[in-house]
């Protein structure tokens, strides 16, 4: 998971620059060179200006500082400006004709208009603001952008956060306003968490960041404002936990809405039941590779049994050192067997994962493309110390099931997809990164690596990237069944454990992500769409040797919806989901 996407949504979408670029002949597959339409650059460049004005905080994310400190209008008003602005655009886009446009041209308003679209399904279809804490999460109150990014001097970035901080309140007064009761206890439980672990943060951890700024004036101001702004969150999090008595499991989108999701976020307009099918199909295949490599790793064990002892080969030093040491080794595969071009010289750091964001197990935080010279850092969630102590222990993911988290988030998954990314010739493509396109690239680099040698046959590590993707085939099935059907969340969880033998309290979490992050399948959905575009584009270039030129001209995209990308490389008449 990459920290651009909302924990609880779809991809969170940013854009930025007040300047308009055409995508290469490689990213649309198209040669033509005419200026682009005056018409269509000024609608560009004045789509971009207003969203940025409307969502600062996604814009502060991509580099452009002259937003710091600000954060979203969550009012009711800010909220239907939001809506209106979406809503106009994609009519406005959809005004212009292909005979105005040329192939590029006509790529980057395919591209934007499913990018309003997907985004005002979160606004208002799904109406997020109103019913999931999580829409607030991850847009604008994480101020790690300023403490982890050394853009500019401490003493710049402490002003930047106590501006944001002194925005705070306000924005929690609309959140509280917003959210409507009574609310699912799995919003409850994940709401709690988070604005609790605002709170902290903002009192504590932020506060350590900037103790090297001797300018006592300064201090006290962010001691002012750093207090205040904790006290919002937590008073959120009181309000949030005293609903517990009236809460309901009341989480699903309903089929049509999970439908409209996949077709307005993904461009993906399948029937649940052919969809539900393929994720099946993907399961049971992965069951039968998981029991094959079990019987050479544990020969007579339970398949639960020899996933244990995977899972009890514990990383030394811990998660965090062993993926510090797994990074090099896994570019130095990369390079030995060419698979894809790793463009610049950033490196990607680890660190342990700040406790108001541990709802994911790991993630990276890549730098926006406005952002220069700035390291990504790779953020690894330690368990949760209320847990048991065995649970804990089972938390600390095996040193196989580590490699291939370190393959998704850095090598050559998220990392190297956000190198290509901040550097595509697509000023969308910079700036745009769906959901499907992000998480569907990284799960399938695991398959691929594995496919191209790495571990050498060794059944430990294939279990390790058989667990990884069978965790993703549970999300798949319990996005469609929890969403689309009537699914409990104790199913889920119980399908975590049982069928992709996870361990009690990862399926606790995975169940639990899932009924306020329906959009989950975006992993394995994305993998599958991935994966087909390889086979059929290669079929005619020579197959696995042509692997890297795939790849590089695959990322060369930045992150529109796949169906766009498969149209594009394919030279297909309509853009369409193929498995």
């Amino acid at each position: 998971m990459t920290r651009t996407m909302l924990i609880a949504t779809a991809a969170a979408l940013a854009l930025g620059s007040c300047k308009a670029s055409t995508t290469s002949q490689q990213a649309t597959g198209n040669g033509a060179t005419e200026p682009a339409a005056a018409g269509w650059t000024a609608f560009v460049n004045g789509f971009i200006d207003q969203w940025f004005k409307l969502d600062p905080s996604f814009a502060v994310y991509q580099g452009k500082h002259e937003f710091d400190g600000q954060l979203p209008d969550w009012s009711d008003a800010g909220l239907k400006r939001q809506a209106d602005f979406l809503s106009a655009s994609i009519k406005k886009a959809q005004s212009f004709p292909d005979s105005q446009l040329n192939a590029q041209q006509r790529f980057e308003r395919d591209y934007l208009i499913k990018v309003a679209q997907g985004k005002l399904f979160w606004l208002t279809d799904a109406d997020q603001p109103h019913t999931n804490p999580a829409y607030y999460v991850g847009d604008g109150l994480d101020p790690n952008v300023y403490l982890a990014r050394p853009y500019a001097d401490l003493p710049t970035r402490m002003k930047a956060v106590i501006r944001m901080f002194d925005n705070v309140p306000a924005a929690a007064a609309n959140i509280r306003a917003n959210l409507k009761t009574p609310m699912p206890v799995s919003f409850i439980d994940y709401g709690v968490a988070a604005f609790n672990g605002f709170a902290d943060f903002y009192a504590n951890d932020a506060k350590q960041a900037f103790a090297g700024v001797h300018d006592p004036a300064l201090q006290q101001q962010f001691a002012a404002s750093s207090a205040k702004a904790s006290k919002a969150m937590r008073d959120i999090a009181t309000w949030m936990q005293s609903q517990r008595p009236n809460a309901t499991t009341n989480f699903a989108l309903g089929a049509p809405r999970f439908s409209r999701m996949l077709q307005t976020t993904e461009d993906v307009d399948i029937p649940l039941d052919q969809l539900e099918a393929i994720g099946q199909r993907d399961l049971a295949k992965n069951q039968a590779a998981l029991k094959q490599a079990c019987a050479q790793f544990d020969a007579g064990a339970t398949i639960q049994d020899c996933t244990k002892k995977m899972q009890s080969d514990k990383p030394e030093g811990g998660p965090v050192a062993a993926a510090r040491r797994q990074i090099p080794m896994l570019k130095q595969f990369v390079l030995s067997h060419d698979l894809v071009t790793i463009p610049g010289t950033e490196e990607a750091k680890v660190e342990e994962a700040p406790p108001y964001n541990r709802q994911n197990s790991a993630y990276i935080d890549p730098p926006g493309p406005f952002d220069k010279g700035i390291p990504s850092v790779y953020y690894i969630a330690p368990p949760d110390p209320s847990w048991p102590k065995a649970e804990q222990e089972a938390f600390i993911p095996g040193k196989a099931d580590l490699l291939f988290t370190t393959v998704h988030e850095v090598m050559p998954g998220h990392f190297v997809q956000f190198l290509h990314a901040n550097r595509s010739p697509s000023l969308f493509g910079r700036l745009f990164v769906g959901y499907a396109y992000a998480e569907g690239w990284a799960h399938y680099a695991e398959q691929m690596m594995w496919d191209a040698g790495l571990g050498n046959g060794d059944p430990e590590t294939h279990i390790g990237q058989l667990t990884n993707a069978l965790l993703r085939d549970c999300r798949f099935l319990s996005a469609i069944g929890m969403h689309a059907h009537d699914m409990t969340q104790a199913q889920s969880e119980q399908m975590f454990e049982t069928q992709c033998y996870q361990d009690k309290g990862n399926a606790q979490q995975q169940a639990a992500r899932g009924t306020y992050d329906p959009a989950y399948l975006n992993y394995t959905m994305g993998k599958l769409m991935i994966m087909k575009l390889r086979d059929d584009w290669t079929a005619t270039r020579g197959g696995r040797k042509a692997w890297k030129a795939f790849h590089d001209q695959f990322l060369s995209y930045g992150g529109p919806p796949i169906p766009l990308v498969r149209q594009s490389m394919m030279k297909e008449p309509t853009a369409k989901a193929v498995f």
